[in-house]
Parts: structure tokens; sequence; C-alpha cells
């Protein structure tokens, strides 16, 4: 049985849903399963309720368990939320648990770039994390994507363009960086538990090289293939960075968000998939195809997002 911590996000979903799609028994933890994790239940995982910041949760859901993957985080977490209890103690709680429990393989779910010294907490709280798990004893997999394409280029750039005409860029957008689909992260992960040589292994995925992009280049991308335009506003640097600072007593998770997005806009933060694909056989989803698939008129997709468009 494999548990998913974060069963609720977009990756954990898809991970659940994968796995059960192979016919291997889920568990899935979430902080509120029956309103969460109803469509998941039904999919034939045991769902469960569970919480990052109660040890005690944690180790009920690893009773029994043979594999962990930990994809849930809080990066825009605030007071009891925020991510410092649940990135970082929250992750090494989840592993003890996983030790006591004996668990065969612990596939952690990080972010390319994390560093002792990256001027996000959040990338911090990751690096820690991995370090804990590497001295565990567990056997483990870490793996770092990229930027979630359904997130950083989407909900935080295409959405805003497709519903109101009008979109945010904090920097000048000009830092090149990568987008990756969260299924072909979903993908990587079943390749890992059939390859041995994954134990001890630390992982990078990014998306094709197609998806080395600027967010201004994203937004264009958006525009040429909706059809629609969008009045680009852009929040300087300096801004940024007097805000990150500002807010991080008040709002840690808007704080280290700020953080990160400076740094990846002062930063080139492109993803070489080569050597990727030379060890695992992975199909790579380019930002343009996920586009025309989800949001352009007569998609499927695209009705969805239509459907929840102020006046329709």
């Amino acid at each position: 049985m494999i548990l998913i911590v974060g069963a609720s996000g977009k990756l954990g979903h898809a991970v659940a849903q994968q796995t059960l799609a192979a016919g291997t028994a889920v568990r899935a933890l979430s902080r509120q399963p029956e309103q969460r994790l109803a469509t998941l239940k039904a999919q034939g995982a045991e769902v469960v309720a569970g919480d990052l910041r109660d040890p005690a949760s944690l180790r009920r859901a690893c009773a029994g368990v043979s594999h962990v993957v930990a994809s849930a985080h809080a990066i825009f977490g605030r007071g009891a939320e925020r991510s410092a209890l649940v990135d970082d103690q929250g992750h090494r709680d989840l592993i003890d648990a996983a030790k006591a429990a004996g668990v065969r393989h612990f596939c952690h779910i990080s972010a390319r770039g994390a560093a002792p010294d990256h001027p996000s907490a959040f990338l911090r709280y990751k690096y820690a994390a991995e370090q804990y798990l590497q001295a565990s004893g567990v056997p483990f997999t870490i793996v770092r994507p990229t930027a979630f394409l359904e997130t950083h280029a989407y909900e935080l750039l295409g959405k805003a363009l497709i519903e109101q005409g009008n979109v945010t860029i904090f920097g000048r957008g000009t830092g090149r960086r990568n987008f990756v689909a969260v299924p072909d992260i979903a993908q990587l992960i079943a390749q890992i538990w059939a390859d041995p040589s994954a134990v001890g292994q630390t992982i990078e995925i990014g998306g094709p090289p197609a998806n080395n992009l600027t967010n201004n280049e994203v937004v264009t991308l958006f525009e040429q293939l909706t059809g629609r335009s969008a009045k680009v506003t852009h929040v300087p640097r300096g801004v940024l960075r007097v805000m990150s600072r500002l807010l991080w007593p008040l709002h840690p998770g808007l704080s280290q968000v700020m953080a990160f997005a400076l740094h990846d806009d002062i930063h080139d933060t492109t993803f070489d998939a080569t050597a990727l694909l030379e060890r695992y056989p992975l199909s790579l989803t380019r930002l343009d195809d996920w586009i025309r698939a989800h949001c352009v008129p007569g998609s499927v997709e695209s009705a969805r997002v239509q459907a929840k468009m102020p006046g329709t």
C-alpha cells in the first residue's frame, strides 16, 4: 500500500489516481478527507484524516504501508499553518513516522533550487527536509520538480488573462524559467517505484525545451493561443524585495512567495531534460499543447474554464 500525503493537492491527486489505475492500494491523507477526497474514495482509495502538524495522525497513517509520497506543502501558509510547521517540522515528523513503521521507500517531493541559502524560506525548508530524510536511514528518493505548469503558468498568469484580461507579473518577467506538468511528475514517480537504482537518489524533473520561457513569454503564448489580450502590470523588483521583508512577520507565506518570485525573475532557472529522458522514458508536456487542450475555445477543458467566468 502507498500512502500519499497531500492527496488533495494537484500532484498528490494525480499520483493517487495513477496508482489506483495500476491496481495498487492507496491510502490518501488529507486534513478534510470527506470533503476533498470523495473522488479518490469512490475510485477505491482508503481516505484518512491527518495533518503534518499532528505527529500522532502521521504515525497512524504510516502503519502498514510500504511506500510514502510526501507531496503536501504550505507555501502560502501563515499562523498555525505557516510553512515552517508544515514544510520543515511536519515533514521531519512524517519521516520519523515512516521510519518507525518500516516504510521501504519514501518519495519526497522537494523543489528544484532547494538550498540552505535560498532567499525564499520555502526552499530552505525543502532543503532541510531533504537533509533530514537523507540522514534518517529510510530508503528514499527525492524528486525536485521545476515550476508546476498548472500553477505557475496557468493559475498565476493564464487564468487571470482568460477570465479578467488583467495579469500581474512579479518583477520584470524576463527571467527564463521552466514549467513542468503535474501528470509528467506522476509518471516519473511511477517509474521510480520500479527502479531500484533510484533509492538514495535526488532526481530533477522539468518540462521540455519549449517550456523554458519567461513570464512575459508565457503571457504572450496565452494571448496568441486563446485570442485574448491582457493588460499586464509589473510589480517592480525593488517593491518585491522590500515587501518580502516587511511581510515576513505578518504573512510569511506571501513573503516567501515574493522572495521566490524575485529570485526566479533575476536568475536563469531553465532545465535541460536530456539526462532525465535518457534514464526515464517520459512523455513531457509542452505548455503550448497544454493551453490548446485546456484553454482554447472548443476544447473540453476550456468549457470548464468558461463555465467559471463571470457572466457566463
